[in-house]
């Protein structure tokens, strides 16, 4: 049945003020003596009747637009942002680091908790992150500490420096992140300071990871936190990479290796089930463990180079 030209007439001046004038639902029903709820019936008839025609216009800058929405459909995530992948490494790193800055002031509004692992692709974040005044919002480490106290990369030193970019409160785990035996990681876990601050982990808003590959090269066989034997006996479990020192194998199978019992972090599970887990990874090297992390279905949210994305979609 058509509608009538007088509630036509009525839908364009609706549509107008909403529109093109930008006010609200709230001050149209004023206007013109409707409530709220028949302004909105009358914009979204206007939709289905043509009087109003939404076009999407893609952004000038739509480098990578195509394969984010892939990406983004085929793994079923919520968002992809791809960045240039140089021949400068540390350029790419760069380039990461400023995507995610750009990401977190768009999506933080002040009051949530946001969880840091390790690794240096993370600490190219905290050197990009925009200054800011958010009191309310919590950091927290995820993993205990790992190597030098001193190492730039490390989930303390990260932590304090966003909490203080951010001028937010920082939360630390005050303990190793691999510690000998199961007995001692048992005991550690049940210390309050510990349990607390693990306890807030699993509350976060925001987690952000590094996606770590094991190899002879990586930070965790260069500062010893994981040795040469330990290293192969993953590999030929079928390790890719990890998340948190939690191991996958290519299918994103979580590895069920004895040094999961002996980190002192939140667990596999743990990170899986945190409402935006942001993954950040760039290099060649990085690509087995990104997929591996997306078939498993932990990444909320991947922030890469293009190699990598255009790799996903082979």
């Amino acid at each position: 049945m058509a509608t009538d030209p007088v509630t036509q007439k009525l839908m364009y001046k609706i549509a107008r003020a909403y529109y093109d004038e930008g006010a609200t639902q709230q001050e149209i029903g004023l206007r013109f003596g409707l409530s709220r709820v028949k302004v909105g019936r009358l914009l979204d008839k206007a939709r289905r009747e043509n009087i109003v025609k939404i076009s999407i216009l893609e952004p000038k800058d739509n480098t990578y637009l195509e394969i984010e929405n892939k990406i983004e459909t085929q793994y079923q995530i919520d968002e992809v942002v791809l960045v240039p992948a140089r021949d400068d490494h540390q350029r790419t790193l760069r380039g990461i680091g400023q995507a995610t800055a750009n990401y977190l002031d768009r999506v933080i509004t002040g009051n949530e908790v946001i969880g840091l692992t390790w690794g240096g692709t993370l600490l190219a974040v905290v050197d990009a992150l925009h200054t800011n005044n958010w009191p309310a919002v919590k950091v927290v480490q995820l993993l205990g500490g790992l190597g030098s106290s001193e190492a730039d990369m490390y989930g303390a030193d990260l932590t304090i420096r966003t909490a203080q970019t951010f001028g937010a409160k920082a939360r630390l785990l005050s303990a190793p992140g691999i510690v000998p035996t199961k007995e001692v990681c048992d005991a550690l876990l049940k210390e309050q300071q510990i349990e607390e601050t693990l306890m807030l982990g699993r509350q976060a808003d925001f987690a952000l990871v590094g996606l770590g590959r094991p190899s002879p090269s990586s930070p965790v066989i260069q500062s010893g936190i994981l040795s040469p034997e330990e290293l192969h006996e993953l590999e030929e479990m079928g390790a890719v990479g990890d998340i948190g020192l939690h191991f996958m194998d290519a299918n994103g199978r979580a590895i069920e290796n004895e040094i999961n019992d002996r980190i002192i972090g939140l667990e596999m599970d743990d990170y899986k089930r945190i409402k935006k887990l942001v993954a950040i990874a760039a290099g060649p090297e990085k690509y087995e463990v990104v997929r591996a992390a997306l078939i498993g279905k932990y990444i909320k949210v991947l922030i890469t180079d293009a190699n990598i994305g255009m790799k996903l979609l082979e």
